[in-house]
């Protein structure tokens, strides 16, 4: 008997030790990531909710240092450097803090990102950046913290917070025309086909010389060894940027033959549209 008594109590042991419940975080973790330009953007934080409760001047007291978020330290990391409240921030991992106020937040971009919640003692050499951010009260009430990038362009995005009814955006530019100035430098000693066209997009899109976008893409149609309709549906875009509607045109009428021949109704609309506004005969 005493036998079974104690294989029993070793069964029932084992079975304690093993099982574990598993159960919902009260404030589940997120990770975000998002590429701005050229540039690798990660985000990392815990969304507690406001299960009735008052969030701001409440939970999160006013004028008080706040981890922004739950659980570990919410924490946010650059593959380049940007630049956020005129400062430069190297590229690396920071931690969030922010100090919530009626009217405006003060925001911290702190470089020690391993604490659990605010430090212990706070060290202003690392704060990387600090930014104050307007509150903007919303129409709506949000149950549950969140964070996200919104505003997004090629060389900017904004760090959005948003929790019961308020919205904070921290602007934070990045170096997108530097870094693609760069690649092109890199590549201009020998570069392919694709790096012109590529090139040659870039400055269209980005506002940049246009009479350099127009050299670039006519080498890149030079160079490539089979005509392609996507190729002179740019080059008729840079040349109409650049103002000459009768070389636009010509290139367009090219592209639109091309597609045809490709069976690409999107680029045949595109072209049959442009050659319309340009008044093509």
């Amino acid at each position: 008997m005493k036998k079974l008594f104690a294989l029993t109590l070793i069964a029932l042991l084992s079975f304690s030790v093993n099982s574990q419940v598993k159960t919902p975080q009260p404030s589940p973790f997120q990770k975000i990531e998002q590429t701005v330009g050229l540039t690798d953007v990660t985000l990392e934080y815990s969304r507690p909710s406001m299960k009735g409760r008052t969030i701001f001047g409440g939970l999160v007291p006013y004028g008080k240092m706040w981890r922004t978020g739950a659980n570990a330290n919410t924490k946010i990391t650059f593959s380049d450097n940007v630049m956020i409240g005129g400062k430069e921030v190297e590229a690396g991992s920071y931690a969030i803090f922010t100090k919530p106020n009626e009217e405006a937040w003060e925001v911290y971009f702190y470089s020690d990102a391993n604490n659990w919640g605010t430090p212990q003692k706070w060290d202003e050499a690392k704060v990387a950046a600090k930014v104050k951010a307007k509150v903007y009260t919303m129409p709506l009430t949000v149950e549950t913290f969140t964070m996200n990038f919104d505003n997004l362009s090629n060389d900017s995005v904004n760090l959005g917070m948003i929790w019961e009814s308020v919205y904070v955006g921290v602007p934070i530019e990045f170096p997108t025309d530097k870094l693609v100035s760069k690649s092109i430098d890199a590549v201009m000693s020998g570069p392919s086909s694709g790096d012109y066209y590529s090139s040659a997009v870039y400055y269209l899109t980005a506002g940049k010389d246009i009479n350099q976008a127009k050299e670039w893409i006519d080498k890149a149609i030079e160079t490539r060894d089979q005509p392609a309709f996507w190729y002179y549906r740019q080059q008729s875009l840079i040349y109409a940027k650049a103002g000459d509607k009768e070389g636009a045109i010509k290139a367009a009428k090219t592209s639109l033959k091309l597609a045809q021949e490709a069976g690409n109704d999107d680029y045949i609309a595109l072209n049959t549209k442009s050659l319309e506004e340009w008044g093509a005969k």
